[in-house]
Parts: structure tokens; C-alpha cells; sequence
């Protein structure tokens, strides 16, 4: 078991950037601090000499090796670990981190799983709506202006990452004696959750209406437990047989009515 987090399981992604500076300035933070996998969703402009500009040199084979997708749930499936980062507090945003606890966190997560540092758009951050993707969310702490600039931002949080691998404390070594196997990414997740919900409208448990907002409760117990590939296997079972019998019952009572 290792005592330092997996820096090559960890990829850095900006949702919705509005500004090719701080795409190339985002790609040169993790470079410094020895992360190389860059992940950009729908950005507003990826023009590539303004991102190469301020990538510099040294952070060139991040930005020709960055990923970009058109949306979100597409580009964290691979992923079996996803941090948000937030500014706001409060509200559905419950589970909130310090920086230097979730790099202490990683440390037995990341030596098995793939982990997605999720960053949002600049002038707004992550929604309601994407942190539903998330297993945890980090708050950088601030005096009185919480807002930091993108690349400050993953700066911050990449120094954290890197830093741990640098420091020996009993903490870590708490840590060490932890392993988290590898858990259900998040094309697994979500399409386990896609059936509950189907199934839990259907039979009357959640709101038609905004099943997405009553379905929180069950992603954060879910979470809680850490669900592997098999555990998603076996809920995904449980909801396919409710749903065999749900049927069975109504085409029963058709024939009985018939009759």
C-alpha cells in the first residue's frame, strides 16, 4: 500500500471555460505540480494559440494530450472518483473538504480508481445539477472574496495534491492503513441511477415532477457506501426484477378483469 496519491490516476477538468488563457494557464498549473491529464467540457473558446501562449513551452504536451468532450456525464464516465469544487456553501452542497483533507482522502482512493477534479465555468462555478456527478465536493478557503480565478483555483488545489505526496504525518500513515478497492465509475453510477429513478417514479415513491431533487438523498447514501462495479450490478438486478414483477401484477389484473 503507498503512502502517496496516484498523481497518474488524477486528471484535472474545466466544465464550460470561458477563456483560452485560463485553459492554457490551468494546463501549465498541473504541469508544475506533475498532474498531465487535462479534461476541457464544452468550452466557450478553445482557440489554441491563446491556450498555447500562456501553456508555455514546458506545458505543451498537456495542452496537445487534453481531451475535450461536449458535455459533462459523457466525459466523467470513465471515472470511478469525482471531486467538485465549489465557492458556494450551503443548500445541496453538504459534504464540503479543505483542500489538504481531500488530498489525504486520495491518498488509498487514487491508488485504485481514476479521480476527476471537477472545476466550473468562471463566472458562475458548478451548478446544482453538476455536482450531482460528484462523490464529494472542496472548498478553498478565502477571506472575503470567495471567488478565485480558474487557474488560482487549480493551482491551489493541484499544490495540495502534490504537496502530500511531499509530507509524512500520522495522518497519512492513518491512512495507509486504509484501501479503497475499485469503485463503480460513473457510466455505472449513473445508469444505475437513471433505472431507480425510472423505477421509483413508477411506483410512486419519489415526485414525477422533479425526480432529479429527490433522487439526492439516495446518490449521497450511495456515495457513503462506496459502491463497486458489482453492488451497482446487483441494485440494477433488483430494479429490473421490481420492474418484471410490477408488470406481471398489471397484466395479471388485465386477465382477471378480462375473465
Amino acid at each position: 500500500m503507498t503512502d502517496k496519491i496516484n498523481l497518474e490516476n488524477i486528471s484535472v477538468l474545466l466544465h464550460q471555460p470561458r477563456y483560452p488563457e485560463n485553459i492554457g494557464a490551468a494546463a501549465r498549473a498541473i504541469r508544475n505540480m506533475g498532474i498531465r491529464q487535462l479534461i476541457v467540457v464544452a468550452p466557450q473558446n478553445c482557440d489554441l494559440s491563446k491556450v498555447l501562449k500562456m501553456a508555455t513551452h514546458a506545458a505543451m504536451d498537456v495542452v496537445e494530450e487534453m481531451d475535450v468532450y461536449d458535455d459533462l456525464r459523457t466525459a466523467l464516465a470513465p471515472y470511478q472518483y469525482v471531486v467538485g469544487t465549489t465557492a458556494r456553501l450551503g443548500g445541496q452542497r453538504q459534504v464540503i473538504l479543505s483542500p489538504p483533507t481531500l488530498a489525504r482522502k486520495l491518498i488509498p482512493i487514487s491508488s485504485e480508481n481514476r479521480v476527476a477534479l471537477v472545476f466550473g465555468p468562471e463566472d458562475r462555478g458548478l451548478t446544482n445539477e453538476d455536482i450531482r456527478y460528484c462523490h464529494v465536493l472542496v472548498n478553498i478557503p478565502t477571506a472575503e472574496f470567495s471567488s478565485l480565478n480558474l487557474a488560482q483555483a487549480v493551482m491551489v488545489m493541484c499544490y495540495e495534491l502534490f504537496n502530500a505526496n511531499c509530507s509524512v504525518t500520522e495522518l497519512v500513515e492513518a491512512e495507509k492503513k486504509s484501501f479503497t478497492p475499485r469503485l463503480a465509475n460513473r457510466h455505472e453510477l449513473d445508469g444505475m441511477y437513471d433505472q431507480l429513478r425510472d423505477i421509483l417514479v413508477r411506483i410512486s415513491y419519489i415526485n414525477a415532477e422533479n425526480p432529479d431533487y429527490w433522487l439526492n438523498n439516495f446518490r449521497q447514501f450511495f456515495t457513503r457506501l462506496k459502491l463497486r462495479a458489482k453492488d451497482v450490478r446487483m441494485i440494477r438486478g433488483i430494479c429490473r426484477q421490481i420492474d418484471w414483477y410490477g408488470r406481471k401484477c398489471y397484466e395479471d389484473g388485465l386477465h382477471q378483469r378480462n375473465d
